[in-house]
Order: C-alpha cells, then sequence, then structure tokens
C-alpha cells in the first residue's frame, strides 16, 4: 500500500511539475500578456497541490527506503534531495515573484532571465522525478534492470 501511495504522490509531483513548465513555455511564445497572467496565477494556486504532494512523496519515500540499500535506493534519495531542494529555493519564489510581476505587467529583462532561471530549474525538477520514477519501477519488479546504458544501474 506504501509504494502504490508512494508512486501517486510522485505522478502526482511530475505531472503538476510538467504542466507548470508547459503552461509557461505555451503562454508565453503564443499567448497575450493577460494569459501569461492567468498562467502565473495558476501556478501559484497549483503550489496548494505539488507542495504536499512533494512532500508527501519524500515521505513515503523515505519510509519505503527505511530498512533497504543499494545503488538505486541511494541514488533516489540523492535526487529528491536536490529536487526538494531546486523546488523550495528556485521554483517556489521564483513563482511568487514571477506572479508578482505579470500581475503588475513588468515583463522585462528580469522577469525573462527569471523566467528562463524557472524553466531550467523545472526541467531538471522533472527529469530528476522521471528517473526517480523509472528507479521505483525496477526497485518494485515493475521495470526490468536496464542495460549497459543506463547510469543508474552501473
Amino acid at each position: 500500500m506504501k509504494s502504490k501511495l508512494h508512486a501517486a504522490f510522485g505522478a502526482m509531483a511530475l505531472l503538476c511539475i510538467a504542466t507548470f513548465w508547459v503552461s509557461t513555455v505555451v503562454s508565453e511564445l503564443f499567448m497575450d500578456p493577460a494569459a501569461v497572467v492567468a498562467v502565473k496565477n495558476a501556478i501559484l494556486a497549483g503550489m496548494w497541490l505539488l507542495v504536499p504532494a512533494m512532500a508527501a512523496t519524500g515521505g513515503s519515500g523515505f519510509a519505503l527506503a527505511k530498512g533497504r540499500s543499494g545503488r538505486l535506493v541511494e541514488v533516489k534519495s540523492r535526487r529528491m534531495k536536490f529536487v526538494a531542494a531546486n523546488g523550495l529555493l528556485v521554483l517556489l519564489p521564483s513563482a511568487f515573484v514571477l506572479a508578482a510581476w505579470a500581475n503588475a505587467g513588468r515583463f522585462d529583462g528580469a522577469f525573462y532571465a527569471l523566467q528562463v532561471l524557472e524553466l531550467l530549474a523545472g526541467a531538471t525538477n522533472i527529469t530528476l522525478l522521471a528517473l526517480n520514477m523509472r528507479d521505483g519501477l525496477k526497485l518494485g519488479g515493475r521495470l526490468a534492470p536496464g542495460r549497459a546504458g543506463s547510469a543508474a544501474t552501473r
């Protein structure tokens, strides 16, 4: 049961971040400033889902790892620490600042510089969470161990 909850929380967190990322890119490239403002505000509202999902993912992952060892468990733990730090130190503050600036109509160089940083940090977290999902499936026996091309199994 713990592993199913962990998977659900992790999938929810990954889906939230991916949705925020894609929505940001689409609104910035193809929509007007009003849509960008709406997306920035929706992302802030979505934090009420993402933050608990991330906390539950980390907590349930910690509980599942208790008493287990091995390379995949250690790699997942290191990745999750980076994802959490990236989220708390870069993504969450950026979301608040970008929403405030967008609501004020401040679409200047600083806005777009911070937007690029947020997109890079978000892409990093998407990648790391997807790798953790893959390795979780391996740990659960739902995905066969990879061949020599997988860095996590070397």
